[in-house]
């Protein structure tokens, strides 16, 4: 039997549902999941490993229009995936038409020889015969290798996606040992389980002006493991709400944060945050390379 492997990015506009797309692809939680738009900042590679075959899904920040240098690089992050995969898969919402955000997107796409599929997310949302002019609206931009309705959140037809990147990814080698679901240090995903509880509980500003550093992790005598964690904002008044009445929020955080981390860890976790003013970080060239913001753009 031949072994198929092979690496197929995720892009598509913010909020779209690649990270909960990814999840269920490799049946856990690696990419973080919140109702805001860019989500996700870093290209995160996810490995998906069965007996047959090897699928390497590259998460992507969602495609948009930057305000800040940390926008610029999430953009350029999720373009430069393009030129490094076997297939790509062009997630786009069946809930609303294609838009101007998705014509860039596809404007870029025509660029690459790179096979596209256009995956249609949230068909649970619809009715089945709203999805046929959709359909066509999308082949009247561009010829897709394939197309595939689906729902990240139900897990509908997923597994018809998955074969057809089995039988379409080129025989090779398995790139990744079986039982590894990504490549990223358990220090960067620690650090967005926690970044993820901040977007849940917080609102306007405060989600993208938010950055987590995990300064301290390691495992003591007792086999608890002890992290320490500096969330970053920008203003004084944002790390108020961050901290709240008697650090009531910032407790919160932790408590909701260290229960997936024990999860992803497997152990008990003390869990230290701390919350610092950094002005402006977002458009800082040191303090963004220092938070692991450009180290996808080599």
């Amino acid at each position: 039997m031949s072994y198929h492997s092979g690496f197929a990015a995720i892009i598509g506009r913010p909020n779209v549902g690649k990270s909960t797309l990814l999840n269920h692809l490799v049946g856990q939680k690696v990419a973080i999941m919140s109702d805001k738009p860019q989500t996700t900042r870093n290209k995160i590679r996810c490995v998906l490993t069965r007996e047959d075959a090897q699928v390497v899904f590259i998460d992507t920040p969602g495609i948009h229009k930057p305000k800040h240098r940390l926008g610029e690089i999430m953009v350029e992050s999720a373009i430069s995936a393009l030129r490094e995969v076997d297939i790509i898969l062009f997630l786009v919402e069946a809930t609303s038409p294609p838009g101007p955000g998705d014509r860039f997107i596809i404007e870029n796409l025509k660029q690459v020889k790179t096979p596209v599929y256009l995956v249609i997310n949230k068909v649970d949302l619809v009715a089945k015969e709203e999805l046929f002019p959709l359909i066509a609206r999308y082949q009247g931009e561009m010829n897709f290798a394939e197309i595939i309705p689906l729902s990240a959140l139900q897990g509908d037809n997923t597994s018809r996606l998955v074969e057809l990147l089995v039988k379409n990814l080129p025989e090779g080698p398995q790139y990744y040992p079986e039982d590894m679901v990504t490549d990223h240090p358990e220090r960067f995903v620690v650090a967005e389980l926690i970044r993820e509880k901040v977007l849940h509980l917080t609102n306007e500003e405060i989600p993208h002006a938010i950055a987590v550093d995990i300064e301290e992790m390691k495992e003591r005598e007792n086999g608890k493991v002890y992290i320490l964690a500096t969330i970053y904002v920008e203003r004084e008044s944002q790390k108020g709400i961050l901290v709240g009445k008697g650090g009531a929020m910032s407790k919160k955080i932790g408590q909701l944060a260290r229960s997936d981390i024990e999860n992803l860890l497997g152990s008990k976790v003390f869990l230290e945050l701390w919350v610092k003013v950094k002005k402006d970080w977002r458009n800082r060239e040191g303090v963004l390379r220092s938070f692991g913001y450009d180290r996808n753009l080599d």
